[in-house]
């Protein structure tokens, strides 16, 4: 019988190794048998307040237990909102705002916070559930089995605010059938099995931690949940890794390069590492290669995907030497997932034509909560497809295919600017700056107002010797206008380059 909910993954693993740890940090973990037990408690106790088809707020650190809450609010036939005390408050006032919750479920490092955020919803209470509470909740056979019974592949059972274009989150909503279409592929693709052991780097309210939640579920795998710290301090880093046997990640870029531009490999590697997969970003072929150097057995995958098509789309198996100045291909679609490059008219672009990245396939999510008009500018017709309705997603990225056929990431489409009367790539002044000896990281903003391509770096030159390279590297259009030297590359909760602080840091500066 085919699989429609994702707590068959769960339910199958348990019979099989209960006792085996699913998730844990460096202090504490959860069996699957426990895992399996607090969620049914969860949702019992959910059912049991008349909770049902409702978001839930998730509201813990970063813990094995959060995890374990969120498969408690699928049983309940709700969907989980993951929220974390390291996002800025403004911005879970206004996640809260969107979503007006009944119930936040959270522990005692965040029941404090959790209460102030249930003070601004008027009228209707919100209950503040404490894990540790409800976890002793009896379990309610019966209930659970008539949500099931009730639940379809096309119900919610996660909402993940992405950043909006106004300022204004927005939710990007995740069903059974997208999740498991994504799981099934993406475990194929990186085969993963009963004997991995995941790192996860990821904060749990992005979509990227799925790629450890579900597959340890359906594997019956360890998650090793990485203290963020570690972050910073790349030879402890890689020791967490050799201590807990870690074999398999899936990070973002910036994480990586924090380990191999610091020469960390010098003094330490990871012993056990033979599964590599990363995304979110363009790998500097530099970087790149030192990782490949140091773990020569190991496998690397290049995954792309956008939220809206829950996690990843594509990837591409590093099976070929890449010299600098080369890109990794974004490869291949999974099954059952198409790539359309759709150009400016509204056609599929020719051979090596650039043309906006698109999606169709199960691996669309839902859409965005409470925004029908924002879901109908994103999720809209096939411009293909004229004969019956079809939905696409347009990512805003630019691609193209190579002469291998195989998908390049040319940029985002608002990374490219029209400067000295050309149209200008901000990420291949970026490119060619990670390909300068001494350079760790780069990245480029606009000042459209007063037309100034802006540069920030870091490494171990300054900012006049990486003009005077640069001159001999790009045409004179291309050069930044301005060039500042950063101690550290700031970065998003997601570990990516957080464009909009250094915008915001260079506006304050002006």
């Amino acid at each position: 019988m085919q699989q429609t909910n994702v707590m068959e993954y769960l339910e199958q693993t348990v019979k099989r190794v209960p006792d085996k740890i699913a998730y844990a940090n460096e202090s504490e973990g959860l069996t699957f048998a426990e895992v399996y037990a607090h969620s049914r408690a969860i949702g019992s106790c959910l059912s049991g307040m008349g909770i049902c088809n409702e978001p839930v707020v998730v509201f813990m650190k970063k813990h094995p237990k959060a995890i374990a809450a969120f498969y408690g609010c699928i049983y309940g036939g709700d969907y989980y909102v993951p929220l974390d005390e390291e996002m800025p408050k403004f911005r879970m006032e206004l996640i809260f705002s969107n979503l007006l919750p009944k119930v936040v479920i959270c522990d005692q490092s965040t029941v404090a916070a959790a209460e102030e955020l249930a003070a601004l919803k008027d009228g209707e209470k919100v209950s503040i559930l404490l894990y540790d509470d409800i976890i002793k909740t009896e379990i309610n056979e019966a209930a659970l089995a008539g949500i099931r019974d009730r639940q379809l592949d096309t119900d919610p059972i996660y909402i993940v605010f992405t950043s909006g274009s106004t300022g204004v989150p927005k939710g990007v909503v995740a069903c059974h059938r997208s999740v498991i279409d994504y799981i099934e592929n993406l475990s194929e693709v990186l085969e993963f099995n009963e004997n991995t052991v995941f790192g996860n780097q990821t904060p749990l309210y992005f979509d990227a931690c799925l790629k450890e939640l579900y597959p340890t579920l359906k594997f019956g795998a360890t998650a090793y949940i990485i203290p963020k710290n570690l972050f910073m301090f790349p030879i402890k880093l890689v020791e967490f890794l050799n201590r807990y046997k870690i074999n398999t990640v899936c990070w973002v870029v910036s994480a990586l390069t924090m380990i191999s531009s610091f020469k960390t490999f010098d003094k330490v590697k990871p012993e056990y590492l033979h599964t590599v997969a990363f995304g979110s970003e363009v790998f500097p072929i530099k970087q790149f290669n030192i990782w490949r150097e140091a773990l020569p057995d190991a496998k690397f995958t290049n995954l792309y995907g956008p939220t809206e098509t829950t996690g990843m789309c594509c990837y591409y198996k590093v099976e070929r030497k890449f010299e600098p100045g080369d890109v990794i291909p974004i490869g291949r679609p999974f099954h059952n997932t198409e790539i359309l490059l759709i150009n400016d008219k509204n056609e599929r672009a020719a051979a090596g034509e650039a043309g906006e990245i698109c999606v169709r396939g199960t691996s669309l999510t839902l859409g965005y909560y409470h925004a029908f008009e924002k879901t109908s500018e994103a999720f809209v017709q096939n411009p293909l497809n004229d004969r019956y309705p079809e939905l696409i997603y347009r990512t805003g990225d630019i691609g193209k295919l190579n002469e291998r056929g195989e998908l390049i990431f040319v940029s985002r489409k608002d990374y490219q600017i029209k400067h000295m009367g050309h149209r200008i790539e901000l990420g291949e002044i970026e490119a060619n700056v990670n390909l300068l000896e001494g350079i760790s990281s780069a990245c480029c903003i606009y000042d459209k107002e007063k037309e100034k391509i802006v540069l920030f770096f870091t490494g171990d030159m300054e900012a006049k010797e990486l003009v005077a390279l640069l001159r001999d590297k790009l045409p004179r259009y291309m050069l930044p206008n301005k060039v500042e030297k950063l101690e550290r590359m700031p970065l998003t909760a997601n570990g990516k380059l957080d464009r909009v602080y250094l915008k915001n840091y260079y506006n304050g500066e002006k």
